[in-house]
């Protein structure tokens, strides 16, 4: 039996031992470390009942032998944890993003490099069927040398709740919604283009979620929650993206009405859209846009990936991957089910080579190098929007990302 220890028992978490747990492979949460001990042992009895909850990582680490550590805490905390892990050289599954700030991202270097821990990072879209199939494609050549990548992320009803209402909006925490969400995106993009950036330039814009709310306003203290279009009463009475007004609607279970604050506040905080240009060592460039308004099947996320001889393009919320032959005209679709498994899929495939690590089977595919360079790209995406230039991709043992033209 495979000994697991949790760090940050929360619903990302949860479902990912759930993924782990599906494969019958012999594993059991045998230590969690997380300050809601007795909320969690309420709410998961039978999950929670022999496990060990530990005040202090390393006390954990010697007490429970765990043969594997999975962390999932809020994102200020991944960094710090992953590098207690690391020095004791155990397989690991880390959350995203995987460090919030130049400081964070050059210690966890650092650490990887001296550790013998093999990691899966917490980025399924990479592994989702859409992601792998599109790869094929472009890699047998079937759309000529891949020239040019257009790529977006309109994200839908949740993104207003968890991103302006609840603690997610506190870019102290979070490093912000390039490291949040883009995460994500930059790292299949950049497993699909296979190349190492050059350059990067960005820009951000906070045009929507912005007021002269005060500081620390709840929505349930506000006197303008009947015309408020984002308040709990609109959410569900104008917009129907409710189902009732106690809150519950899927993915915003961890954020309960009365909990939510302003999102038009002076405190808000992220930014609601923004653009990056990223150039790779080929000269090959991808456009990327996310924006955090869309509502329902206005939702969009997926890529352009264009050559001379074709296109193909893949949506998320379609499941679908088309290529386009451009000297034939000729048409490909590939339709793929929606699965259980979160992401459409890549959550099973994760679960799928973590345990492989802790039985010494197989390698990553979302490991924690794949996890560092992302966070490089979209620290250096952070670094343009504020210096207003584009950035030389550096090695992380420079001294500081560069800036260039």
């Amino acid at each position: 039996m495979k000994r697991l220890a949790v760090i940050g028992y929360g619903g990302r978490m949860r479902h990912v031992l759930h993924e782990i747990e599906r494969f019958n492979a012999g594993t059991e949460v045998v230590a969690v470390l997380d300050p809601a001990e007795e909320q969690l042992r309420q709410q998961f009895p039978d999950k929670l009942a022999g496990v060990t909850f530990y005040d202090d990582v390393d006390t954990m680490l010697v007490q429970a032998a765990p043969d594997g550590v999975l962390i999932g805490t809020r994102c200020n905390l991944h960094t710090p944890y992953a590098i207690k892990v690391l020095e004791r050289n155990l397989p690991l599954f880390l959350e995203k993003p995987v460090a919030i700030d130049w400081d964070q991202l050059r210690q966890l270097a650092d650490a990887v490099n001296k550790s013998e821990s093999q990691g899966v990072v917490s980025f399924p879209l990479r592994l989702s069927p859409l992601t792998r199939t599109a790869r094929e494609i472009v890699e047998s050549g079937a759309i000529g040398t891949l020239s040019h990548v257009e790529a977006w992320n309109n994200v839908p009803n949740y993104g207003v709740v968890s991103y302006y209402h609840g603690w997610m909006r506190d870019e102290s925490i979070t490093g912000g919604l390039w490291l949040q969400k883009a995460t994500h995106d930059l790292d299949y993009l950049t497993y699909l283009v296979g190349q190492t950036p050059a350059q990067v330039v960005a820009m951000e814009t906070k045009n929507v979620f912005t007021g002269e709310m005060p500081a620390g306003l709840k929505c349930i203290d506000c006197p303008k929650q009947v015309e408020c279009p984002e308040s709990p009463y609109n959410l569900f009475y104008m917009q129907g993206l409710l189902e009732n007004l106690n809150g519950d609607g899927p993915g915003w279970e961890h954020l309960k009405p009365e909990d939510w604050r302003c999102a038009f506040g002076v405190d808000t905080g992220n930014h609601d859209s923004a653009s990056a240009m990223i150039r790779y060592e080929s000269g090959l460039h991808l456009a990327y846009s996310q924006s955090f308004y869309s509502r329902r099947s206005a939702a969009s996320r997926g890529c352009k990936l264009i050559g001379y001889q074709g296109t193909v393009t893949f949506d998320f919320y379609t499941h679908e991957v088309k290529v386009h032959y451009h000297l034939t005209g000729r048409e490909e679709s590939y339709q793929f089910p929606e699965v259980e498994s979160g992401h459409g899929g890549g959550d099973m495939e994760l679960a799928h080579d973590f345990i492989g690590l802790l039985n010494g089977a197989r390698a990553s595919r979302a490991s924690l190098e794949d996890g560092l360079l992302s966070a490089h790209i979209c620290l250096m995406a952070k670094e343009s929007c504020r210096t207003n230039a584009f950035q030389a991709f550096e090695p992380l043992n420079a001294p500081a990302a560069g800036v260039v033209g």
